[in-house]
């Protein structure tokens, strides 16, 4: 009985490298994991709302650099792991100004948002909420469309969920931004 040989784990640096032909992916314990599933309307609107009121507060302000569209983030290495955010941001601290790498940042993110999909089940959004943190992300958000809430997730804290009536502030990595909850759902 023979064994079929096993395709070689891909590194973060290869993953990143290959042609891109609009299929979610994400690299996961070196294996490519693709998302058949695309997430729709509201999870795209919901994306650009944040990306509109975080990116908007950090470029007036001059912070960092806000990104979105699946941005990569290595969360693990040997086997490499690398995420797409759905919007994350990059203190100067974190990446510099200057000219941007063409892959992935060499540091994580101060912080990321994941918006849950309609296919998102909550035990694989939680996973990659512990992978960020784990990477050394100071703060994930995971923004539910259908609750209309933001769960604000740090290292060794608990969880914040805050309602459509509450205020998202980020004194920490965001100074002086505050946006309604429900103004990312509008």
């Amino acid at each position: 009985m023979s064994i079929a040989a096993q395709p070689a784990l891909l590194t973060a640096e290869e993953f990143i490298s290959l042609p891109h032909d609009g299929v979610p992916r994400e690299l996961i314990r070196g294996r490519i994991v693709e998302d058949a599933m695309p997430a729709g309307v509201r999870h795209g609107y919901v994306c650009s709302n944040v990306s509109q009121f975080v990116g908007g507060f950090v470029k007036e302000n001059d912070l960092g650099r806000a990104m979105s569209n699946d941005t990569f983030v290595v969360t693990k290495r040997s086997p490499d792991t690398v995420r797409g955010s759905d919007i994350c941001y990059y203190s100067y601290s974190r990446l510099p100004k200057g000219a941007l790498p063409e892959g992935a940042a060499e540091q994580p993110p101060d912080l990321v948002f994941e918006v849950r999909s309609p296919s998102d089940r909550w035990v694989k959004v939680m996973l990659k909420m512990a992978e960020y943190l784990e990477a050394g992300v100071s703060v994930v958000c995971i923004v539910d469309p259908n609750e209309q809430t933001i769960s604000v997730y740090r290292p060794d804290e608990s969880a914040k969920i805050l309602s459509a009536e509450s205020s998202l502030t980020l004194p920490d990595i965001l100074p002086g931004f505050s946006v309604p909850i429900r103004k990312f759902f509008e």
